[in-house]
Order: C-alpha cells, then structure tokens, then sequence
C-alpha cells in the first residue's frame, strides 16, 4: 500500500510537469524501474503518464480555439500516424537505438526555443508569419511527423521537442503552444501505449494507481499553464528542458551508464 501511495504521489507531480513541458518521466521511470524490467517501467510509465494530456488539454481548451482548424486536424493527424510508426518500430525491433540522440534533441530543442522570439523578429510581421505559415503547411506537416515517429518510438524529451517545433511554426505565444503540445503529444503517446497494450509491455498493477495520478497532476498543470505569466511560463520551459538534456547526457555519458526512458 505504502508503494502505491508513494507512485500515485510521485505520478500527480510528474504529469504537473509532463502538461507544462515535459520531463515527468525522470520521476516515474527511475521509481517503476525498481520493481518492474526496463522496458516494462517505460511502458507503464507512458500509461502512467498519458491521463495528464487530456486533462491538461481541457483544462487548457480555451486556447485551442484561438489555433486554425485546419491546422489542428492536420497536425492532429499527422502526430497520430507518427506516434504509431514510432510504437511499431519500437516493438517490433525490440531496441532504443535512438538513446543516443535523445540529449542532443532535447539539448538542440530547448536552445531553438530559446532562440525563438529572436528569429521571429527577423523573419517579418506577424501578417507575414500567417502567409508563411499556410505556404510550408507540408513542412509542418513533415517536422511534426518526424518529431512524433520519435515519440512513439522513444518519448524522451518529447514535450520539450514539441513545443520547440510549434514556435518555430508560428503557432502562437507560449500559452497556445503548450496546450497544442499538450494535445499533439497525448494523441501520439495515447497511440504508442495502445501498441505497447496490445504487445504486453505494461504492468497494470502500477500503471492504474499512476495513471489517476498522472490525470490528477495535468488537470492542475493546465490550470497553471493559463494563469502563470508569459516569461515564468518560458523560463520553466526553458529550465525543464537543460535539466532534461543534462540528466540524460549523464545517464548516457556518466559512469553508471543506465539505461533510461521517459517523456
């Protein structure tokens, strides 16, 4: 009972930080990675962390009706069929090859976000933003896609891989982008754990008690994603996404040299 008190608590502060940029996995893993095989803990990790996508998003949903329908079907679409790409290669090659990009991704990420406003200066009016926008819709498309064949695959960093994606796309301010990742990244991560279902990979005894967790911890991080000022909001980005890239540099590069998983 003690145990699942302590991943139910551990659950509601990772899918907090999971709706607001990511990186809830760094907690739920290292924990579930205790009692259950690696694969297995990042499995049900996922499970555990998917609630908080959809909480967090209807929390948020006001902001989604500022962003062009079309764009949110496509983009919707695309990160479905990319987050089952990802699932299938993952259980049908049985390996993490893609481990070794994930400090690097999250790492290039987090400083494209944070050169973001800037390069939005230099590219012209906000009118002119629009006009682009609609003109490389399959280069979204396409970036989008890629980014969610690697959530699926491996979902390491993905909030923060997402999110920088969106601004580069023009998608609006850090308040409509993070709902939007929210949306994108539970669709793709809600089709990988259906996969990981199907195939066995999850253990049920934990993931329910953290998947209500999980729901709990994205209803209130969608409630603070609304209410916290526009440079807090970015600068807790910002710092989730170094903190991820140095965690997972470590766990890689370090001595241990663990195998790792999360979001």
């Amino acid at each position: 009972m003690e145990t699942h008190i302590l991943f139910f608590a551990a659950a509601v502060v990772a899918g907090l930080i999971n709706s607001l940029a990511g990186g809830g996995g760094l907690i739920t893993f290292p924990l579930l990675a205790l009692v259950v095989p690696p694969v297995v803990a990042d499995a049900t990790s996922a499970l555990a962390l998917f609630p908080a996508y959809p909480s967090a998003v209807w929390r948020a949903r006001s902001k989604l009706g500022e962003v062009r329908r079309l764009w949110l079907w496509l983009l919707l679409i695309t990160s479905a069929l990319g987050g089952l790409v990802g699932a299938l290669l993952l259980v049908w090659t049985g390996e993490r090859n893609l481990m070794f990009l994930v400090p690097w991704l999250v790492l290039g990420g987090t400083v494209l976000f944070v050169l973001e406003p800037r390069l939005s200066r230099r590219s012209g009016s906000a009118h002119q933003d629009r006009g682009l926008a609609t003109a490389l819709w399959p280069l979204a498309a396409a970036v989008v896609f890629v980014v969610a064949i690697y959530g699926g695959y491996f979902g390491a960093g993905i909030g923060i891989l997402m999110i920088s994606a969106l601004s580069l796309l023009r998608m609006g301010d850090i308040h409509r982008v993070v709902p939007f990742k929210n949306l994108l990244a539970g669709c793709l991560r809600g089709v990988a754990v259906v996969v990981l279902v199907i195939y066995g990979e999850i253990a049920w005894g934990y993931g329910i008690t953290m998947a209500v967790g999980g729901l709990i911890g994205g209803y209130l991080g969608g409630a603070l994603t609304g209410r916290i000022n526009h440079t807090v909001l970015r600068a807790v980005v910002v710092i989730i996404g170094f903190g991820l890239a140095a965690y997972y540099f470590w766990t890689l590069y370090g001595p241990s040299g663990l195998h790792f998983g999360g979001e």
